[in-house]
């Protein structure tokens, strides 16, 4: 059984979008095996966003993502990093596709609900980050 990770970002929490994108996770079949609410600290945040912390932008990433709490969850399922990407749709808000997480709830796209694991390699990196 494949494992991914999936943060669900202060907007989603803030905006009341939990139970809608949960409802969405589960009903493709997949399981949440283990979750938890956490408010992330800056220094977690420059370890996950390594590859981004020169960029002139981060700033105002690790404002939006210390403005509230998240939701951290182990997701399980056949293909779940794969399916869970498809599910979420793409990064920016305006190539984000209606039906999609993003397409149907994002607001921008630094404000985009969610984040999951983009590779097997990834999850497992994420996964002992955030909730190991």
């Amino acid at each position: 059984m494949e494992k991914t990770f999936v943060m669900l970002k202060p907007d989603a929490l803030q905006r009341h979008l939990v139970g809608q994108i949960i409802s969405r996770i589960e009903s493709k079949g997949y399981k949440i095996t283990q979750y938890k609410s956490a408010l992330l600290t800056e220094d977690l945040l420059r370890e996950h966003y390594a590859h981004i912390v020169d960029k002139p932008f981060f700033p105002q990433v690790l404002e939006y993502m210390t403005s509230g709490p998240v939701l951290l969850m182990k997701v399980e399922g056949e293909n779940v990093v794969l399916g869970i990407r498809k599910l979420m749709g793409a990064t920016k808000f305006e190539n984000a596709e209606p039906g999609t997480i993003r397409g149907d709830f994002a607001l921008s796209t630094e404000a985009n609900v969610i984040h999951g694991s983009d590779s097997v390699e990834n999850a497992e990196i994420e996964l002992k980050r955030f909730l190991d």
